[in-house]
């Protein structure tokens, strides 16, 4: 395969096919929010232990975390059509060896590492790809509705499972699932490039027109040396983390500690709803205000939202139904705000030539950093007996983000003042 160039690229924008392309292919991979069914529908007879339920789903978030960089690195060298196209078949197969056999192993191969692969290498490929056909201000929006594809998954792949398990079986299901995924995302991934290299961004003044020419592009080896990448790597850990925390185990807080046992499904899918429409809303909102502004406001919320989580009980006033979903989307939102954000903010601070990859490893925070505080809380969960120490940590590890990102400069040289004549790039960013 060669790399793809823009020599024969044509000049008109494409952004918004690229954008919708993208989104469409991640959506397509909302399969993998299928789990918490098919986990639902596996029979006794197979023989499965409690933790073998919960292991295939947890190996692919985990390398899906990790390929993401893999898949960021490869579409430097090959494209992000190809990468997204490879993303699909690696998917599809990953369901289809799992429709044809029992056994956990196969199915934390298949569905764990081959789908969790394909998720990692489409969602390191679609959003940078499309983000680059528009300038500083609408990447945020850009970045919004291209993760929100994702977020959205589970509020189509879960009804559509549970109907078709239950009128063609387990198995028919995900292999079914498999081959339209992989058909989905390959087919998409067509319409998915980079724009030609003669290709001259919108700009929406002069400002930002000096402000993209003067732009620093860091490497990714750079970047590692620069106090900015921890502080972007702890709080986004710390934001994602608490909110997976509660995303994690919402079936049981609404069913043990609220007591509506009846909507817990409900709750679950009105999150994702959130999540996926956060991730859109707080994306456009970080073009108006500023990427700094609209997470601190994102973890302040958050934090806010889960200390009221936590005083609903069966004998609380505040414990409704209409008062519990309200609570639940916003926490959605605001967990889909750092899905959203992060990469913009990557993008701002570090360039665009090496965004990619740079996001890659930004981006594990996500699955290194929000898988342990998760668990932490699980933890805390089971030495206590309930989640209220949960809730207290998780909305404190969100102040210190919070505070975090207030302190928080970007490493550009035009950050202080857009409007500052050209100053020479930082001796990091030398080649």
């Amino acid at each position: 395969m060669k790399k793809e160039t823009s020599q024969n690229a044509p000049t008109i924008n494409k952004g918004w096919l690229v954008t919708v392309a993208g989104t469409a292919a991640l959506l397509a991979l909302g399969v993998l929010y299928s789990w918490s069914v098919i986990r639902a529908n596996i029979p006794v007879e197979w023989g499965w232990t409690e933790a073998q339920h919960s292991l295939p789903y947890s190996v692919a978030v985990v390398v899906f975390s990790i390929m993401t960089l893999v898949g960021a690195r490869l579409m430097a060298r090959i494209g992000p059509r190809w990468v997204i196209s490879i993303g699909g078949v690696l998917s599809g197969l990953g369901m289809i060896i799992s429709s044809f056999s029992t056994s956990p192993w196969v199915y934390a191969a298949a569905f764990g590492v081959l789908l969790g692969s394909g998720i990692g290498f489409v969602y390191a490929s679609a959003g940078p790809a499309a983000m680059r056909w528009f300038p500083p201000s609408k990447t945020g929006l850009i970045s919004g509705i291209v993760v929100g594809g994702f977020g959205m998954g589970s509020v189509w792949v879960a009804p559509l499972s549970r109907a078709m398990i239950n009128s063609l079986g387990l198995q028919s299901t995900i292999l079914y699932l498999g081959i339209g995924m992989l058909i989905a995302v390959v087919g998409f991934a067509q319409f998915v490039k980079f724009p030609p290299e003669n290709y001259v961004k919108p700009v929406a003044s002069l400002t930002e027109a000096v402000k993209i020419a003067n732009r620093v592009d860091f490497e990714p080896r750079q970047i590692v040396k620069t106090w900015q990448f921890f502080f972007l790597w702890i709080t986004f850990a710390l934001g994602s983390g608490a909110g997976l925390m509660v995303i994690g185990n919402l079936a049981s807080i609404v069913a043990n500690q609220i007591g509506l046992i009846a909507v817990s499904a409900l709750a679950v899918s009105v999150l994702a709803l959130g999540n996926g429409i956060g991730r859109v809303l707080y994306g456009l909102l970080s073009d108006k205000i500023g990427r700094k502004t609209v997470l601190i406001i994102a973890f302040l919320s958050q934090a806010a939202l889960i200390l009221t989580l936590r005083q609903l009980t069966p004998a609380s006033p505040l414990t409704n139904i209409p008062t519990l979903m309200i609570l639940v989307a916003l926490i959605g939102a605001n967990y889909g705000a750092n899905l959203s954000v992060y990469p913009v903010i990557t993008k701002d601070f570090f360039g665009s030539k090496h965004f990619a990859i740079n996001y890659g490893i930004v981006y594990t925070a996500w699955g290194l950093g929000g898988f342990m505080i998760s668990q932490l809380g699980s933890s805390l969960k089971d030495l206590i007996g309930d989640f209220n120490y949960a809730y207290l940590m998780a909305a404190s590890l969100l102040l210190v983000a919070s505070l975090m990102m207030y302190v928080t400069k970007s490493p550009q040289p035009m950050a202080a003042d857009p409007e500052l004549p050209v100053k020479p790039a930082p001796a990091v960013a030398a080649k």
